[in-house]
């Protein structure tokens, strides 16, 4: 049993096939539980960058599963005089109009209006001034203020996911728009990567690598392109996870002989030992505020979820259903606990209220791991696999709404969702 556990632990996702550099395609299935019907018009001249910018946020919108999109079938300017009772008459609750004018240092600036139909005023308006390669984040920025202004949440479309893809014998770090598109190279080797973990700024990223001929934790900068050892001990050096201030790092090292959780500081100083079992303990997460750490361990025979004092000390058990949970996830408001349950032979996501205990399963498939929750908390990325290739898929927390993100070919493992930007 240790030797499957520790196997899934560390080498999940290693053994991938090939991957071709391609646009993640995404394909959408379920709604949430009530849809704003919301008009989209075209941007007046939004032919003139590169990317359609009303295309981008309808894609947006749509994929969030909460909004029906009602076509306008043309181009309507933020500064158009606008017939409210004609929109309503068309069953369109919100319009959302724009334009897109070039400026004179090469720039383009994005406009936008939200217009609410039933009480005819504006709900919400913006100008991005910006360069030719970011009008898609402009465009995401105008889809998270418009998922704002309707639902009360802020919107995650203008972040950022990281997973681990392997293209022949190449292993690769790549980062993506939280859509799929814009996607780059973070890093390339010819050793297996995993565990990828972004920085509480988004600055920097953390992944374990084998070049080395053994798991060694590294943290990169995303701007630089530097990176440094974090934990290089003797034995197994996995799982790191950011502390929320972004000082230090969680980690599952084996440098006394079993796996145990450690926390060390962000430049690899400060080495702590937390855990002290003679079972296996991994994974570890640090809760929202800081004060707990979540984490693996096989202590009671098969491997469960348990909660600590960051600083260490006794820990309790969170997960009671199901002999084999592992790979927990807390939501950024540090009520839902996500994690990967092996039941009737099939790997799934499940959520737990942490609050009522109340259980859902969220994936209907049988090879499920990694889940990874959206910084606005509404959704979960997670790998799965379909047709024998790795692909990330999404689900709301309710379950509702679904989508995935695949390649023609190859595998695509580990995913990490960024945070939101400042």
């Amino acid at each position: 049993m240790k030797k499957l556990f520790l196997r899934c632990i560390l080498l999940i996702g290693v053994a991938a096939g090939s991957l071709a550099h391609a646009q993640l395609r995404i394909e959408t299935s379920g709604v949430g539980a009530t849809q704003i019907p919301i008009a989209i018009a075209g941007f007046a001249d939004e032919s003139i960058v590169p990317q359609q910018v009303s295309g981008i946020i309808k894609a947006d919108l749509e994929r969030s599963g909460y909004f029906k999109i009602i076509d306008t079938g043309n181009a309507i300017s933020e500064t158009a005089p606008v017939n409210y009772g004609e929109w309503k008459s068309r069953g369109a609750d919100a319009l959302v109009v724009g334009s897109v004018q070039r400026l004179a240092d090469g720039r383009f600036d994005v406009r936008y209006k939200l217009l609410d139909t039933i009480k005819s005023a504006s709900l919400s308006s913006i100008g991005l001034a910006t360069s030719p390669n970011r009008v898609r984040v402009a465009a995401h920025k105008i889809a998270d203020d418009i998922y704002e202004k309707l639902l009360g949440v802020r919107g995650a479309f203008s972040t950022r996911i990281a997973y681990v893809t392997k293209s022949g014998r190449d292993y690769r770090v790549e980062i993506a728009d939280a859509d799929g598109a814009d996607m780059q190279v973070v890093l390339t080797s010819k050793e297996p990567i995993i565990s990828p973990a972004w920085s509480p700024d988004g600055t920097k990223v953390a992944y374990v690598s084998f070049e080395s001929k053994k798991p060694v934790v590294y943290v990169q900068d995303l701007v630089t392109g530097k990176r440094a050892v974090v934990a290089n001990y003797k034995g197994s050096n996995s799982a790191p996870a950011w502390s929320p201030d972004g000082t230090k790092l969680a980690l599952a090292l084996s440098r006394d002989g079993l796996t145990q959780v450690y926390v060390v500081n962000a430049d690899g100083g400060g080495l702590r030992r937390l855990t002290n079992t003679d079972g296996i303990d991994t994974e570890p997460q640090f809760s929202p505020d800081g004060q707990s750490i979540y984490f693996t361990s096989d202590r009671s025979g098969g491997p469960q979820i348990y909660r600590m004092n960051a600083s260490g000390g006794s820990a309790q058990r969170v997960t009671f259903r199901g002999s084999y949970n592992i790979s927990p996830r807390i939501s950024p408001d540090g009520k839902t606990l996500a994690y990967i349950s092996r039941r009737d032979g099939r790997f799934q996501l499940y959520a737990l209220d942490l609050t009522s205990d109340q259980e859902m399963r969220l994936s209907d498939t049988a090879k499920d791991e990694s889940p990874s929750f959206s910084p606005n908390g509404k959704y979960i990325m997670y790998a799965t696999e379909s047709g024998r290739r790795g692909t990330l898929a999404v689900v709301s927390v309710d379950g509702r709404v679904k989508h995935t993100l695949t390649t023609q070919a190859g595998d695509i493992r580990e995913p990490t969702w960024g945070p939101f930007m400042k």
